[in-house]
């Protein structure tokens, strides 16, 4: 086994899959490929939504703030990610590892609390629509916005400093495109259980309670569109949250696979590709989803373009 560092290292280097330089290359024209779609999909939707009177709603002020976490959360660790897969160069300093895992750990904690806040205005939306202009009022969702980043600031905080402070080994590399935690505690020379504890209890926190909230609130979903008689509402009900249920099925997914086992040596091979998929691919997939699959959208951007008044000149 490696001797443990205990002085603070200058940086760290980045594996990847430096092994094999032409999977490198790929990636690189894919991932280059994602980021760029990410960009104007999620930018698209935030300009949208502040620019169309029909989408300033509830629904909407919640998909421009998991917009805005998208970008964020690609934008802390994607260009590294860039600038490690082109060329030899695989190095990170201690600061910049320090502030992407920062900012990857509570832009991801406060991703969870936002997926169950739109769940729960989708429960109100469906279940109780009545009510829904009265209970979902600007203030409430200013407010479970700010919910929102508390959790993130507050699930960073928790975790970041004790995962920076391991007694790391002296060659430094983190096998791992970026620097996150369980690639980090493999990392560590010394003994890692109350790191592999905090991991458990803060992803039951942060992972587990939120999805088992969200799938309570969908199986109350569900029961409310099988009752509506028209079948035209149940399909309108059903794109509703059907939309947002595949963002959550692919975000959850990949993460809690990721960090539920953080020494296992699924996470250390396959661990690398599900780094990939929740922060590359589901970011660029969420934008995709609610334009494609939602009329709202659609005709919004219809009437940026102008395709509406061309087609009633025609």
């Amino acid at each position: 086994m490696d001797m443990a560092n205990d002085t603070t290292p200058d940086g760290f280097i980045l594996l990847g899959f430096s092994d094999n330089p032409r999977l490198e290359i790929t990636l690189f024209m894919v991932v280059s490929i994602f980021y760029t779609v990410t960009l104007v999909g999620n930018i698209t939707i935030i300009l949208l939504s502040h620019i169309d009177s029909h989408l300033q709603t509830p629904m909407y002020f919640f998909l421009t703030q998991l917009s805005f976490l998208d970008l964020c959360f690609t934008t802390s660790c994607i260009p590294q990610m860039l600038v490690n897969l082109w060329g030899p160069d695989k190095t990170i300093s201690y600061l910049g590892c320090a502030a992407q895992l920062y900012i990857f750990l509570g832009l991801g904690a406060a991703e969870c609390a936002l997926l169950l806040v739109m769940t729960f205005d989708r429960y109100i939306a469906v279940c109780r629509p009545l009510h829904y202009v009265v209970i979902m009022h600007p203030k409430l969702c200013q407010k479970l916005v700010l919910l929102v980043w508390v959790c993130g600031i507050f699930g960073t905080l928790v975790h970041s400093p004790t995962t920076m402070k391991l007694p790391f080994c002296h060659h430094h590399q983190v096998d791992d495109f970026v620097c996150e935690v369980p690639a980090l505690i493999r990392l560590a020379c010394g003994d890692t259980r109350a790191n592999e504890l905090q991991i458990s209890v803060i992803g039951a926190i942060f992972l587990m309670v939120p999805l088992l909230l969200i799938l309570f609130s969908y199986s109350h979903i569900a029961k409310a569109v099988l009752a509506i008689q028209s079948q035209q509402g149940r399909i309108k009900a059903f794109h509703t949250c059907s939309s947002h249920l595949v963002v959550v099925f692919l975000f959850y997914c990949s993460v809690t696979a990721v960090y539920i086992q953080p020494r296992s040596h699924f996470s250390q091979k396959g661990g690398k590709f599900l780094t990939l998929l929740y922060t590359v691919v589901t970011p660029t997939l969420n934008p995709l989803v609610y334009t494609l699959r939602n009329k709202d959208v659609k005709g919004a951007l219809k009437r940026l373009f102008g395709k509406d008044e061309m087609a009633s000149e025609d």
